[in-house]
């Protein structure tokens, strides 16, 4: 059975920072490219960050600078670093695990992040 847990979510001020983990089971993880999503409400579900089996990372244009993605594939965790955080930036924040060449796609159940003062 394959799990993503998220953790990390929480209520922070303005230009605060946050750390994000996803913890995984029942993959390889270390196959998988991780990916972390985001999902404001009334908008539609939004790729954050990437990062790749080989730990090469991309962001999306819009929190580049501000975020920092890695993986530790020992603990079968993909982390989420986010700074300076906005309220623009609230969301559901979710982990993917993706492995395209096994067709296989796995979601976690999110965490919230607001940012509000």
């Amino acid at each position: 059975q394959v799990q993503l847990v998220e953790s990390g979510g929480g209520l922070v001020q303005p230009g605060g920072s946050l750390r994000l983990s996803c913890a995984a089971s029942g993959i390889i993880f270390s196959t998988y490219t991780m990916s972390w999503y985001r999902q404001a409400p009334g908008k539609q579900r939004e790729l954050v960050a990437t990062i790749s089996r080989s730990s090469a990372t991309n962001y999306v244009d819009s929190m580049r600078g501000r975020l920092t993605i890695s993986r530790d594939n020992a603990k079968n965790t993909v982390y989420l670093q986010m700074n300076s955080l906005q309220p623009e930036d609230t969301a559901v924040y979710y982990c993917n695990a993706n492995k395209t060449s096994a067709l296989r796609n796995y979601w976690g159940q999110g965490t919230q992040v607001t940012v509000s003062s």
